[in-house]
């Protein structure tokens, strides 16, 4: 790794120790240029020289939002500097898409393996989304449960054959569209008989054991047990 320029910005004085201890020891290539505790600290220091990484902790003075800020802005300014997220923030998920949405190269938790040099090679090579082990843990959980979900659905189609019109119509329904508001959605060939007589071929499908005293709401329930429906992707389509 070749010889680079960071600065560091950490507002608690222990752990701002610690992160120069990890760079003095184990990345000698990383030449401290300065440090922040704060925002306009930060500020000062980059207008007096400009660094090719930026180690950035996200709650300082006790807010959440002025490292997202501080990363976006940099960003903004010089794209080409990069911007490590150094965190204790090892729950607040919201954050962490933020501080990705604003550009981000990696997001490094204060927890587990830390900071290591070949999380601040990776970024230095380039590379993007560089994250550790705690982070990447729950990345893969997230996943394996997005793509389990999927083939849930994909199964639960075939079994209780499901189409396309079928699976707008339940999700409408779930959404509070009346009937006569699904037939204006874009596509939708169907007229409000068109709809009801359908709904009663999915009630047939969903319930083979009655079909009696079942609404449109007991039929949305049970298509999100089925996993037909997915509660996390109820969105509508063009009207």
């Amino acid at each position: 790794m070749e010889k680079f320029k960071v600065i560091i910005v950490e507002d608690v004085p222990l752990e701002m120790k610690g992160t120069l201890g990890i760079i003095r020891n184990d990345i000698p290539e990383a030449e401290v240029i300065g440090t922040a505790s704060n925002e306009s600290e930060y500020w000062k220091v980059l207008k007096q020289q400009l660094p090719d990484l930026v180690l950035l902790d996200l709650g300082l003075g006790g807010s959440t939002t002025i490292g997202v800020e501080l990363c976006r802005s940099t960003k903004e300014m010089h794209p080409n500097v990069k911007v490590l997220i150094f965190t204790g923030e090892i729950l607040n998920e919201k954050l962490w898409v933020d501080v990705l949405d604003a550009g981000a190269d990696g997001i490094i938790l204060k927890t587990g393996e830390l900071l290591t040099r070949n999380d601040v090679q990776s970024v230095m090579d380039g590379k993007q989304l560089v994250f550790n082990e705690p982070i990447l843990r729950k990345i893969v959980e997230r996943f394996k449960r997005a793509v389990n979900a999927q083939l849930a659905k994909q199964e639960a189609l075939v079994n209780y054959e499901i189409d396309e019109y079928d699976e707008r119509f339940l999700r409408h329904l779930a959404l509070g569209y009346t009937k006569e508001q699904i037939t204006t959605l874009r596509g939708m060939p169907f007229g409000v008989k068109s709809l009801e007589k359908r709904q009663s071929e999915l009630m047939r499908k969903l319930f083979p054991d009655s079909v009696t005293g079942i609404n449109a709401t007991r039929l949305v329930v049970r298509a999100l047990e089925l996993r037909i429906l997915d509660l996390d992707n109820l969105e509508p389509d063009e009207e």
